[in-house]
């Protein structure tokens, strides 16, 4: 298993974006430069969605600007189509994640269209984004399973994952967006993915619904991904999937690495206060289990 792991928070994008509470502007960005000094050095900031559709996140650009740039934190926004590729690319952003479903269905009530048409968009961002020096992440969301569909089957999956491949993009993010995900079928997709992906970076992108989420982690690991997305505090959820419930919690996947002598670079203590400082924003008690029961020393 690797050595060194690296940890993509999604926290600020994700893990806000299904809160019925939404945070000002300047508590989000109090929340991403604390977790910047925590070590976390990819941190998803904003989602370029419409703000009709997810108002949690109308103050993406506001977010983004007021940001500090800094050498050691490289700063993601999410965008699900053409507009919000624009949107994103008048904010000083460091990179573009766009997500892409392999559900039909699901693109089309999350992206309201096709997964083939958010493809071509794909293709056109990724010429942009690269002109303009940034890298796209493509996320495969219902990389196992879709709340409308069902189960996805391995083949729409490497079909999505072919296709998001050919359009040049820079990463390849593999999510189970409603965490129907077993460890079993983690290392299957995983492992069928990275043989078509070119050598393209895979990441994994774990919700905890069915409390797999960290068992599931710890597959992708064995499985050779080296780059896993986590929520401080277990925040998290999307709004167009019923019942899904908060990424795995940053705290916990942090503990269970130091743990095995893997490296992260983040501070676990810095991150716990992080979460006890959303319970009071939110104003409730979240799901990662690490801010209840504290750390313990990693065996010597």
């Amino acid at each position: 298993m690797t050595e060194r792991v690296q940890i993509v928070e999604v926290g600020p994008r994700d893990g806000l974006q299904n809160e019925s509470m939404a945070l000002s502007t300047n508590q989000k960005v109090d929340m991403i430069n604390r977790l910047a000094d925590a070590g976390l050095t990819r941190i998803e900031a904003a989602s370029f969605a419409h703000p009709d559709k997810v108002p949690q996140m109308a103050d993406a650009e506001a977010v983004m600007t007021a940001l500090p740039s800094r050498d050691d934190v490289s700063y993601i926004g999410l965008i699900l189509n053409w507009r919000g590729w624009r949107r994103a690319a008048d904010t000083p952003i460091d990179e573009i994640n766009m997500n892409v479903s392999a559900s039909d269905t699901f693109n089309l009530k999350n992206q309201g269209a096709e997964t083939g048409e958010t493809i071509n968009v794909l293709a056109q961002v990724v010429r942009d984004a690269s002109a303009a020096g940034l890298p796209v992440t493509a996320t495969i969301a219902t990389s196992w399973g879709c709340p409308f569909e069902g189960e996805v089957s391995l083949d729409r999956l490497l079909f999505v994952a072919e296709s998001v491949t050919a359009a040049g993009v820079s990463e390849v993010a593999l999510a189970d967006t409603i965490g129907v995900a077993d460890p079993w079928t983690v290392t299957k997709r995983i492992k069928a993915v990275q043989k078509v992906v070119n050598g393209i970076p895979l990441r994994a992108h774990f919700h905890n619904t069915r409390n797999t989420g960290i068992a599931n982690a710890y597959a992708a690991l064995q499985a050779g991904i080296t780059t896993i997305d986590s929520s401080v505090g277990g925040l998290g959820g999307c709004p167009f999937a019923p019942n899904a419930t908060g990424n795995i919690p940053t705290d916990d996947l942090v503990y269970m690495l130091d743990r095995a002598g893997i490296a992260t670079g983040v501070d676990l203590d810095a991150v716990i206060a992080v979460s006890a400082s959303m319970e009071v924003a939110l104003g409730k008690p979240l799901e990662a289990m690490l801010p209840k029961a504290g750390g313990f020393p990693a065996p010597g």
